[in-house]
């Protein structure tokens, strides 16, 4: 019996343990295939492996090959020199002549970090090769042959080439060195700074392989609300060692830069970057890393932003500053992030437009190593907003997106939000700067103004959480935002599906209404917190939950009331030429239709207009009725999202099936509260009757108001 016992509880920790690896392996899952003909077919395809050349990066590929090659099959992947049905990598160079001249017109079709898979004849045999201009094409080449297999497609008469079309595409760590993650819901950070440089821990191996595997090629490793002690000699060694691990896959450090580092760990009188001696001070530093970090990436910059120290302290632009950095890395190939996230308190003007107002003036002043770092929106990465006006009014200067992939508006790791389907709505807005089709994408990506400094980031909501997300489903906003920083042009359909079946399984009865529910949720999330255009209505300090009412910080564009502008007249940010005419930044297609309500779009209907409670909107109903409608349409859609997710436990690990339907009703609760409390304290200015369909409220608006969750996190 005893025996018995220890067997089985031997037998549930290995449990444990395979679903807590589901987790962790994120969408590099490699699961068995199981289908006979499918392993069959992959098994005569490829029957063994060579690699020519030698170098770190050719290393790590086939370590992947073989890891993976266990994983699809419960064996390794055979080591040949030559023979039938082999598959072959490497890099361009490494190629004999005649396959080189074969492949001529592939290469010329792909960049630097492109790569090529194709059946090829090599020593006269039938050959899949894997090549590129590049190691780093090959490793890209060979995650993109798993995916293939892990999407179970066909590999016969492979012809792939491919390239990215952005080439910083970057995640922004905003961990503090403490471990401690501002807008982080995922745990502590996952540098172990204490323990650096001698503690190398196997995660920060499996963080490479995940980003190199959807082409993420830069990592920031430090907050925005920058510490000047990550750029002493002691905190410079810890980075070397993680830009060690990163390195063969392809992966260059950055780091964020305090502006008034020269005065607090360099024992300079000012920060002043017209200054000789801090220019030298920045100098010297750059030489001081890059002699540890030959391949560093450059600096991040926040800078007379929400408290930051900038060039502004001292009567400077930000041209003034960003140049002094610029100019410091330029010599080592570096760049140099700035953002363009200002607004200040002692700015009268509408924070919409302060950025642009700031910015614009200073278009082609930047270094060419400088790109200006800009959020989506014009606020504050909310569920919804306009595109950045900045984006297609700086022709001369490199403009680099910024997303947010942490959902610090869009209820933390606790809700199910598929923010892909953000990504591509900002991707996808026409500027029409250069006439109809001048997308963002086209701007960010450089086809619009010929930019040949291009670059995206990502906030990232990676901690340390064992599934790296704390919400298993906040796994496919990283996944996604590395899709969309390779090829910005790429649809959310196409990356939730693969992101379902790599993560998850093939079987279409789970990834259909699963893809369906993910593509959805966005819009969802959306209706429950911030509908017809409302923005920035969260409880301050750490956004947990509604507060449209909050009117008490010392700055006015920290208050929500701000933002929506309620009172007996109606709701809304008056941003035509009647109010802060923040629409004459966009160009006039864009200003034209949006002066007047019956042209704008419903979703940004209150970003731009302050209307009546009782404009009659499209279905001749009420401005009123229609909010209601709204916020009581995404708490029925979470109601269809768990029930959605119930059905699909038998497709499911039971870890991540139980976490997600607890998550899920947690999300429910959490809809049902915004609903209520935002519409109870909008009705205060409406003076209108609920909508029959609006269930009675749980609690009053004084309960609502008095809610305190002073340890939530992120903060």
């Amino acid at each position: 019996m005893n025996v018995n016992r220890l067997i089985l509880g031997v037998l549930l920790l290995f449990s444990a343990q395979s679903f807590a690896q589901k987790g962790y392996d994120l969408w590099l899952q490699y699961d068995e295939i199981t289908d006979t003909q499918l392993q069959s077919d992959y098994l005569n395809k490829i029957q063994g492996i060579k690699i020519l050349g030698n170098s770190p990066t050719l290393n790590v590929s086939a370590e992947e090959m073989q890891t993976a090659w266990k994983s699809f099959f419960g064996k390794e992947l055979q080591k040949k020199n030559s023979g039938e049905n082999i598959l072959l990598l490497g890099q361009r160079e490494q190629l004999p002549q005649k396959l080189q001249q074969n492949l001529k017109q592939d290469f010329e079709n792909i960049n630097s970090e492109g790569y090529i898979i194709k059946e090829v004849k090599f020593e006269g045999n039938n050959t899949i090769l894997i090549t590129g201009k590049s190691d780093i094409g090959v490793l890209y080449g060979s995650f993109r042959l798993l995916r293939e297999m892990q999407l179970h497609n066909k590999l016969s008469n492979l012809a792939i080439t491919d390239s990215p079309k952005i080439q910083k595409r970057v995640l922004n760590h905003w961990d503090n060195l403490d471990r401690t993650v501002e807008r982080g819901y995922a745990g502590f950070s996952i540098w172990d700074w204490h323990l650096l440089p001698d503690l190398i821990k196997p995660e920060y191996t499996d963080y490479a392989r995940a980003n190199a595997s959807i082409g993420i090629n830069g990592t920031v490793l430090t907050n925005v609300n920058a510490n000047s002690l990550v750029l002493t000699e002691e905190y410079i060694k810890k980075v070397k060692a993680l830009a060690e691990v990163f390195r063969p896959y392809g992966i260059q450090v950055y780091l964020t830069a305090r502006f008034s580092s020269p005065m607090e760990s360099g024992g300079l009188e000012t920060a002043d970057p017209l200054n000789e001696e801090v220019r030298q001070w920045w100098k010297d530093k750059a030489d001081q890393i890059y002699a540890e970090i030959p391949d560093f990436g450059g600096f991040l910059v926040k800078a007379n932003s929400e408290g930051q120290p900038g060039p502004n302290n001292y009567g400077r632009s930000h041209v003034d500053g960003a140049n002094m950095m610029a100019e410091a890395v330029a010599p080592h190939g570096g760049i140099v992030m700035w953002r363009a996230f200002v607004y200040s308190e002692h700015d009268p003007e509408d924070r919409a437009k302060q950025a642009y107002s700031e910015f614009v003036p200073f278009d082609g002043e930047f270094a060419d190593n400088v790109l200006l770092q800009v959020k989506n929106g014009a606020i504050d990465f909310q569920p919804r907003e306009p595109f950045h006006p900045l984006f297609g009014a700086m022709p001369d200067t490199p403009l680099m997106m910024e997303f947010q992939i942490t959902q610090e508006y869009l209820g933390f790791a606790t809700h199910l939000v598929f923010l892909p389907k953000l990504f591509e709505e900002t991707l996808e807005e026409d500027t029409y700067v250069n006439g109809e089709k001048s997308t963002v994408a086209k701007i960010i990506d450089g086809t619009l103004s010929n930019k040949k400094l291009t670059g995206m980031a990502g906030v990232a909501n990676i901690g340390n959480e064992r599934n790296w997300t704390g919400h298993p489903f906040g796994q496919a906003n990283w996944y996604g935002f590395g899709r969309l920083a390779w090829d910005p042009y790429l649809s959310s359909e196409e990356i939730a599906e693969e992101w379902l079946k790599m993560t998850f399984t093939n079987n279409e009865d789970f990834v259909e209404p699963m893809k369906e529910m993910m593509l959805e949720s966005r819009e969802t999330v959306v209706n429950y917190m911030t509908p017809l255009g409302l923005h920035h209505i969260m409880r301050t300090g750490h956004h947990y939950g509604p507060g449209p009412w909050v009117s008490n910080l010392s700055r006015p564009e920290w208050n929500p009331v701000y933002y929506h502008k309620a009172d007996s007249a109606g709701i809304g940010f008056d941003r035509t030429s009647s109010g802060s005419n923040a629409l004459e930044q966009y160009a006039d297609p864009i200003a034209e239709k949006y002066s007047s309500p019956e042209t704008t779009p419903e979703k940004y209907l209150l970003w731009f207009h302050h209307l009546p409670w009782d404009y009659e909107m499209d279905n001749g109903k009420s401005l009123w009725y229609n909010m209601a409608s709204k916020y009581q349409e995404g708490v029925e859609e979470v109601e269809d999202m768990a029930e959605n997710w119930n059905n699909m436990e038998q497709y499911v690990d039971e870890e991540r099936f139980e976490k997600v339907s607890m998550l899920l009703q947690i999300q429910l609760k959490e809809a049902k509260w915004w609903r209520d409390a935002c519409l109870l304290y909008f009705q205060e200015f409406s003076n209108m009757e609920m909508p029959e369909f609006i269930p009675e409220p749980a609690h009053t608006l004084e309960y609502y108001k008095n809610l305190k969750t002073p340890y939530a996190p992120g903060i």
